[in-house]
């Protein structure tokens, strides 16, 4: 549907560089991660849930 208004009435020339910036910089990110995969410091390790402490 987008695409089809886009036809239509095409964007500015700013619309369509901030488009094309928007869509490179998640391109790249996903390249970044499929070529050198997820960095240990970005992944959340679970918390052990240990006995919970209740008031007397």
């Amino acid at each position: 549907m987008r695409m089809l208004l886009w036809v239509r009435h095409p964007p500015s020339r700013n619309q369509q560089i901030a488009i094309a910036l928007i869509c490179g910089i998640g391109i790249a990110f996903a390249a970044v991660e499929y070529l050198a995969g997820w960095p240990d410091w970005l992944t959340a390790e679970r918390v052990p849930r240990g006995p919970r402490i209740t008031a007397p």
